[in-house]
């Protein structure tokens, strides 16, 4: 390119701009993330996991049919024929058993303890625990700890998907800081190319020393080498990029997709966290981390451990009480007041008594729990001093890079106005090429670092919100 006069032009070091319906912001990647990703999809297994442990728990509850037979006919005598069925219901609060039983025996060597009414023998009781089992048993204590794992699990399904959005923030902004690379290497790229051909005219009319020629040309193809290398990175991390990029329809197993080649990453703007909402974070962090809440859950895991081995360490004293009847006569009608109905009288009463002398396995187990106890408490206040740490290391970091953006930003704009001087000096045979392209090069770099400094920028706001247990895609 050459102007009337066989000068360079004096092109302007800018950008073309981006087609806005090509860009594929931040915002949206995340949300394609949300709804696809099978981190994410795990991530959400693991709550429905939490409740299907509480749904067994609860299995220790549920009424129990039973019915056992037993018969022996030998010599043509009937030694016994036994049968016993019923109904057994645990009570949730106070673990107590409601047991129904129905029992038909009959024989010649039956055991006179199991003699019953022709018509059978109804028994209605209940089986209570005195000392130990009464507040907290083996069964109440796996129920509640089941129900606390459900908030456990929701502490890990947060930690988890923070943790993908963070990853994927830091691949975008990757991304971005490759593309504008290589926009930038190429757009100098074309500008040394055609200084070079007019140069060249400039050469062949004898307005310039041959050895100018060389010197552009070189120019010429070292920046041909460092777009290539930028292209290879923008390629690299357009790849990485992909891997968070997937596609799933009416629940079927995620798919993965690639990354469409037109589009392009969203500007970076230098969002301002004002202290509010520094604050704010800082007070979510403490209430809602998942770490803490996780290790919250977990203490109180353990406190429910302590009091169901504090319990361990009383007597095992059972009752069990049950008043009986005889089944229901078909000649006569069922009288309340018959001698042998449901009556204080009609009654059978057993207790079950037992005590470790030395109690070595309760206290040994009930004092490694106390410890793990402790040790949870500890973490979690060295928890909650590194995330506050942690947050103010990225509350910092922002602040600084906005500081050193608005500085590069004035540092470019004086080296482009060097630029076009050092251009104009050129055309006017006050310069020389080496300078221009230094000066150029230098241009480059500057809106390179730019560039760096804003993707930067941007990893950092990732940074203090996954610091602070916060979703990006809560991010306003």
């Amino acid at each position: 390119m050459e102007t009337s006069t066989g000068k360079a032009p004096s092109a302007a070091f800018a950008l073309t701009p981006v087609d806005s319906e090509k860009v594929f912001t931040a915002d949206a990647f995340y949300q394609v993330i949300l709804q696809h990703h099978p981190l994410v999809k795990q991530a959400a297994l693991l709550s429905q996991e939490a409740q299907a442990m509480v749904q067994l728990a609860r299995g220790a509850f549920d009424p129990n049919l039973f019915s056992t037979y037993n018969r022996k006919n030998f010599g043509n005598t009937l030694y016994y024929d036994k049968w016993q069925s019923g109904l057994l219901v645990p009570i949730l609060p106070g673990g107590l058993d409601v047991k129904m039983t129905y029992d038909r025996n009959t024989g010649e060597y039956l055991n006179p303890e199991n003699n019953v009414p022709p018509t059978g023998l109804v028994a209605v009781g209940l089986s209570v625990p005195i000392t130990q089992g009464l507040l907290i048993d083996a069964r109440r204590n796996t129920l509640r700890q089941a129900q606390l794992a459900i908030n456990l699990a929701d502490a890990d399904r947060l930690s988890l998907i923070n943790k993908t959005l963070y990853e994927a923030a830091q691949g975008y902004w990757n991304w971005y800081l490759a593309h504008q690379q290589y926009r930038w290497t190429q757009r100098g790229y074309e500008l040394s190319q055609a200084r070079f051909l007019a140069i060249r005219q400039r050469v062949l009319i004898g307005d310039e020393a041959p050895i100018d020629t060389t010197e552009a040309l070189i120019t010429v193809q070292n920046r041909q080498v460092q777009v290539q290398q930028a292209l290879v990175d923008l390629q690299n991390t357009q790849l990485n990029l992909t891997t968070f990029l997937w596609r799933s329809q009416n629940g079927s197993s995620p798919e993965p997709v690639d990354l469409p080649p037109i589009v392009f990453p969203q500007a970076a703007y230098v969002n301002l966290v004002s202290p509010a909402q520094y604050d704010e974070l800082l007070s979510q962090a403490f209430k809602q981390h998942p770490d803490l809440v996780k290790l919250a859950f977990k203490q109180q895991q353990l406190t429910l451990e302590e009091r169901y081995r504090r319990a361990l360490l009383l007597p095992k004293v059972k009752v069990e009480a049950s008043l009986l009847s005889r089944g229901p006569l078909a000649s006569a009608a069922y009288d309340a007041t018959n001698t042998y109905s449901f009556q204080p009288d009609n009654h059978k009463i057993g207790i079950d008594l037992a005590f470790p002398l030395f109690l070595r396995a309760e206290r040994g187990k009930l004092r490694q729990i106390q410890i793990q106890n402790q040790q949870i408490g500890l973490e979690r206040q060295q928890t909650g001093r590194d995330i506050l740490t942690t947050v103010q290391r990225a509350w910092n970091e922002l602040a600084m890079l906005a500081q050193q953006i608005v500085t590069q930003q004035q540092t470019t704009a004086n080296q482009q106005t060097l630029v076009r001087a050092e251009v104009n000096k050129f055309q006017l045979g006050e310069s020389s090429l080496f300078l221009v392209n230094s000066r150029e090069a230098t241009l480059i770099d500057f809106q390179i670092k730019l560039e760096d400094l804003r993707s930067k920028h941007q990893k950092a706001l990732a940074r203090l919100w996954y610091a602070a247990g916060s979703s990006l895609s809560t991010r306003q």
